[in-house]
C-alpha cells in the first residue's frame, strides 16, 4: 500500500495557486492529461515529477537529490511561483469545501484517503472529477463535499462531482494540507520538493512551480 510520505506530494502537485491570476494553473489540474494536445495546440511533453531535497541554489539553477537517488540540476522559470504546504484540521472540512484527494480502494465502493487537499476558493473547480493518478494503486478526486460526518475511526465524506457521488473514508492521521504561497528564499538546501518540470530536447529541466517544505511541514520525507 502506498505510504502518505509518497502521496502528499502528488496532493500537492495539483496545488498551483491561490491566486489564479499569479499562479497559471497546469493542463494536469484541469483534468488534461500531459502530454495531449487541445484543440488548436500542440502537443506537448509529459512533465516529469520530482520529489526530493534540495542540494544547492545559485540564482536561476537548483540542483535537486531525486528520491530515486539522481541529482538533478533544474532551471528555475523566471515566473517561478513557491507554494508550501499549511496544514488543516480534518475536523475543519465541511459540506461546500473543495478538495483533492488521493485515495486507494477501501471496503465495499468506498476509497480510503491518503492525502486530502483542501484547495482555496479561487481554484474550485480545477481538475474536477475522479481518475487514476501517478502512484501505484491510487486515484485523485477533486470534488465538492456534500456531506461530512464523524465515524468511529475518523470522518466519512460524501464527494460530489460532475452528476457523481463518491464515498471517502479519511482514516486519523491522514495528512490535511492546504497550499499557501512561499518564495524563492524558502528554497534553500536540505529543504524537501516536489514540482512538476518539462524536459527539452537536450534533456535539461525547468520548473515553473515548487512545493517547498516550510515550518516544519514536508512535501515529502
Amino acid at each position: 500500500m502506498p505510504d502518505s510520505s509518497r502521496i502528499l506530494p502528488a496532493v500537492l502537485a495539483a496545488s498551483l495557486a491561490v491566486l489564479p491570476q499569479a499562479w497559471p494553473v497546469s493542463a494536469l489540474a484541469q483534468g488534461v492529461a500531459p502530454g495531449l494536445a487541445q484543440p488548436g495546440t500542440a502537443p506537448q511533453a509529459a512533465p516529469v515529477r520530482i520529489r526530493g531535497s534540495i542540494v544547492s541554489v545559485e540564482g536561476a539553477s537548483m540542483v535537486v537529490k531525486s528520491r530515486d537517488g539522481d541529482t538533478l540540476p533544474v532551471t528555475l522559470a523566471g515566473n517561478l511561483t513557491v507554494v508550501s504546504p499549511r496544514p488543516v484540521e480534518l475536523s475543519s472540512i465541511k459540506p461546500g469545501d473543495y478538495l483533492g484527494i488521493v485515495g486507494v480502494p477501501g471496503e465495499g465502493a468506498t476509497l480510503e484517503a491518503r492525502a486530502v487537499q483542501v484547495f482555496p476558493e479561487a481554484m474550485r473547480g480545477v481538475g474536477e472529477g475522479h481518475y487514476p493518478w501517478d502512484l501505484p494503486g491510487t486515484s485523485m478526486t477533486n470534488a465538492t463535499v456534500d456531506a461530512a460526518v464523524s465515524a468511529t475511526s475518523g470522518r466519512e465524506l460524501t464527494m460530489a462531482y460532475k452528476g457523481q457521488t463518491l464515498r471517502i473514508h479519511v482514516p486519523p492521521g491522514t495528512p490535511v494540507v492546504t497550499p499557501v504561497p512561499a518564495t524563492r528564499e524558502d528554497l534553500k538546501p536540505g529543504a524537501a520538493v516536489m514540482f512538476g518540470a518539462t524536459r527539452d530536447a537536450e534533456g535539461r529541466l525547468t520548473a515553473t512551480r515548487v512545493t517547498v517544505a516550510k515550518d516544519g511541514v514536508s512535501p515529502s520525507n
